[in-house]
């Protein structure tokens, strides 16, 4: 999936594509979810090297998940990934990249991908990207206190399903 060129602030094209990660993908997808986490959430704590986060990549996420990356002048800026439970467990974009339609998206290749629904995780720390999926049809149907990630922090689960009419 290519985009149109979109809009920046500045007012400047912004071509960006969508499509199917490859293994040569892996150590830039592993960036990507650093520096977005650190960036949207510094407040978690750090539990993996960077060295191990590639690992993680390599030989979980892209073997057993279906990954999407969005790439812009050849360089991987976002991915989301989806795995066999229908659970969209990545959708992240570096920081620069966000708000020019690109997480949109990514998020529209997921519906596209499990058009029957899926559901997803954030933390309820996390306003922006709450947001982010609340305006985007995705609903909140369980607060959690922690005990069930890693982080110990508070999550939501959501929610995609059509609109049936």
């Amino acid at each position: 999936m290519t985009g149109p060129a979109k809009q920046t602030a500045d007012a400047s094209p912004f071509p960006y594509r969508i499509r199917a990660a490859a293994p040569a993908d892996g150590d830039a997808i592993a960036a990507v979810h650093r520096v977005s986490m650190e960036e949207a959430m510094p407040y978690l704590p750090v539990l993996h090297t960077a060295e191990e986060d590639r690992a993680w990549v390599a030989h979980v996420v892209l073997p057993r998940q279906e990954v999407w990356v969005a790439e812009t002048a050849g360089r991987v800026v976002g991915v989301a990934s989806m795995d066999d439970d229908d659970m969209l467990t990545q959708l992240y974009l570096l920081p620069a990249y966000q708000g020019r339609g690109i997480g949109s998206a990514l998020l529209e290749t997921a519906k596209a991908a499990r058009p029957a629904g899926f559901r997803l995780y954030a933390f309820q720390r996390n306003t922006r990207a709450r947001g982010f999926y609340e305006r985007r049809g995705c609903v909140a149907v369980a607060f959690g206190d922690g005990s069930g990630n890693d982080e110990g922090e508070p999550d939501v689960l959501y929610e995609w399903r059509p609109i049936s009419g």
